[in-house]
């Protein structure tokens, strides 16, 4: 086993593996899995690192790898942005371990693979997570106020209704019954107040 986590393309899938699903657990919080499949990737490869020779220079050139990656993302000229990206990563990745004088370690077929995969899964994953930051709100929330709905629970301090097809979290000032019609007079956040409706 010891061997296998010392062979330098091992080491490296497991460090790719392990900041892989790092990034994923903070874009996806809270399931546990991608948390505990980082934490014992990176564990795994820290062993393989400290008993391993790394080119720092290495480690830099993938570091800066990043910044081309963020600029192909923010900017027009995305593309060579992108490739500077992938040849930084690629280089870096070959050549994090040290080999037998020149030669890279890890296998330069496997890391260009691996860094053109992760490069183009974090760009759409990058893409889709800016698109749905500038996208503007479905629904305008303030055109709730004056809608009719309906209570599915009592509604006195808190309770449900179902305005425009979804369920929303109400209070009212006064006792509603449970499948009362209901008007929204008003909303903060996401909680409407609501008053029956008299009809």
């Amino acid at each position: 086993m010891e061997d296998i986590l010392l062979n330098p393309n091992v080491a490296y899938l497991l460090l790719v593996a392990g900041f892989t699903f790092a990034t994923l657990s903070l874009l996806a919080p809270g399931t546990g899995l991608l948390e505990i499949g980082a934490l014992f990737a990176l564990l795994l490869a820290g062993w393989g690192i400290y008993n391993l020779p790394v080119n720092f220079w290495a480690l830099g050139v993938l570091l800066l790898g990043v910044f081309p990656f963020l600029l192909a993302v923010r900017r027009s000229g995305r593309l060579t942005f992108l490739g500077i990206s992938i040849l930084a990563l690629v280089v870096g990745s070959a050549f994090l371990f040290r080999g037998e004088g020149w030669r890279p370690a890890v296998d330069p077929i496997l890391a260009l693979l691996v860094s053109v995969l992760v490069t183009g899964f974090f760009w759409v994953v990058v893409q889709k997570t800016l698109e749905a930051e500038r996208a503007r709100p479905t629904h305008d929330l303030d055109a709730l106020v004056g809608s009719l709905g309906e209570a599915k629970t009592e509604v006195h301090m808190e309770g449900t209704v179902q305005v425009a097809g979804e369920l929303w979290t109400a209070r009212s000032a006064e006792p509603i019954p449970d499948g009362a019609r209901i008007r929204v007079i008003g909303r903060e956040g996401l909680i409407l107040d609501v008053k029956p409706d008299s009809g």
